[in-house]
């Protein structure tokens, strides 16, 4: 939701995890998260299912591995006694959200009024937590609290995957089977170690679980036990969670007091080929080609310095909002490697903050819904008799196929994605 998060390939989930309010996502029972080809939950345990030889083949060969990263015999046998293959997880590793969502619709249901004062609450519930969290890693605790909002909505979404079953499939199916084969080993040590039990270990399909996320090896290079218990413990500890969090960015090479960045306006005729977040010139180099402030403000100000290395970033392109960006925006993207997720938390922390919406609009007719807009739209479709479930504010392909079935009958074409023009059409017809 982090992972060094090797999953957003090539480069966590979400957080998300694994995002959990994507457009992607199920809504309903018979729908699914981050690909319309699954489930999130299991319709069967998998001591129902037969286990392919080719799995128990594979088992073989990974437990010699397991007993080099230091999985005991007795706990490999044990903790894959009952496993089978959950093959739904394969389609997924090229449908993570992150990539295949428009920038607006992303940023629309993560970064939106529910979660910024659900946020602002887990500041002042959890003040001193952060405030010593803050202390030790000299990581600001709105930036914290942002990670935790992406990742599991402040512990409301952890994923309902088993992680040990999923991760099993990954390391002897589909591609990239050398990465999840030590994320898989992984996470039977922190079972093994008593840190969090098998059947609490479940999160997203790629592995990452707990309140803020963590890939099973992230977990064990970067987890710390910040409430003092003995155990790092992600999933019923928020001190442990929000404390691991800050270490993470803190390793990353966070900076106290320097911005992530900022909304910026691009003179006339800027050349775009001189954006990328890797290319890094100083403020002052920025300046003299004449960016300033959305506001019209210079460049350089507080902990910006004129000689601070940063870059221009354009996601959505020279027609979309601009950002100058900083090496804390690196931590970040480094906490789940992809610009939108990066630009989804530092906005939400600068909203924490007391920040308001960007400037400039998105290059689109059609902007994304916040979830309180999703959960009407799917009250509309419920209200003219379609079969979706609750609305819950997360899209799966029942709502989708009811949207377009609806706006077909106003001779709207729709490929079922949840947008304003949608919503608007809904709202008209009541």
């Amino acid at each position: 939701m982090s992972r060094t998060r090797a999953v957003i390939l090539p480069a966590l989930t979400s957080l998300m995890l694994v995002l959990p309010t994507l457009a992607a996502q199920a809504s309903e029972p018979a729908a699914t998260k981050r690909a319309p080809a699954s489930s999130e939950g299991h319709t069967l345990k998998s001591s129902q299912l037969a286990r392919p030889a080719e799995f128990e083949q594979c088992l073989g060969r990974l437990k010699p591995q397991a007993a080099a990263r230091g999985v005991s015999a007795s706990s490999f046998e044990s903790l894959t006694a009952r496993l089978a293959p959950d093959l739904s997880v394969i389609a997924l590793l090229d449908a993570q959200p992150e990539f295949v969502t428009p920038l607006w619709d992303y940023l629309a249901a993560l970064v939106d009024d529910e979660r910024v004062a659900d946020g602002r609450a887990m500041l002042e519930r959890w003040r001193e937590v952060l405030g010593r969290v803050e202390a030790r890693f000299a990581v600001e605790a709105e930036t914290v609290v942002a990670v935790w909002g992406v990742e599991s909505d402040f512990g409301r979404r952890f994923g309902k995957r088993p992680l040990l079953e999923s991760l099993s499939t990954l390391s002897c199916y589909g591609r990239r089977q050398t990465f999840f084969q030590g994320e898989f080993f992984s996470a039977m040590k922190i079972v093994q170690d008593g840190d969090v039990p098998a059947d609490k270990l479940v999160g997203s399909w790629a592995g990452a679980f707990g309140h803020t996320q963590f890939m099973p090896s992230t977990y064990i290079r970067l987890a710390v036990d910040f409430d003092g218990d003995g155990r790092r413990d992600l999933v019923d500890s928020v001190p442990d969670a929000l404390g691991s969090s800050a270490n993470f960015l803190a390793r990353a090479g966070w900076r106290a007091g320097l911005p992530w960045g900022f909304e910026v306006r691009l003179p006339d005729g800027f050349d775009t080929s001189a954006a990328g977040r890797r290319n890094r010139q100083p403020v002052s180099a920025w300046a003299a080609r004449g960016v300033r402030r959305i506001d019209g403000g210079a460049l350089a100000a507080g902990a910006l310095a004129t000689d601070t290395p940063a870059a221009i970033l354009l996601p959505t392109g020279a027609r979309g909002p601009a950002f100058l960006v900083t090496r804390n925006f690196d931590a970040l993207f480094s906490y789940n490697a992809a610009e939108s997720y990066a630009l989804a938390i530092a906005h939400l922390s600068d909203r924490l903050r007391g920040g308001g919406p960007f400037v400039t609009p998105w290059p689109t007719d059609d902007p994304g819904l916040s979830r309180a807009e999703r959960r009407e739209l799917q009250r509309l479709l419920i209200a003219r008799g379609h079969d979706i479930g609750e609305a819950d504010g997360m899209i799966g392909q029942r709502t989708r196929e009811a949207l377009k079935a609806e706006l077909a009958l106003r001779g709207m074409a729709s490929d079922g994605r949840a947008g304003k023009k949608a919503l608007q059409a809904l709202q008209s017809a009541r």
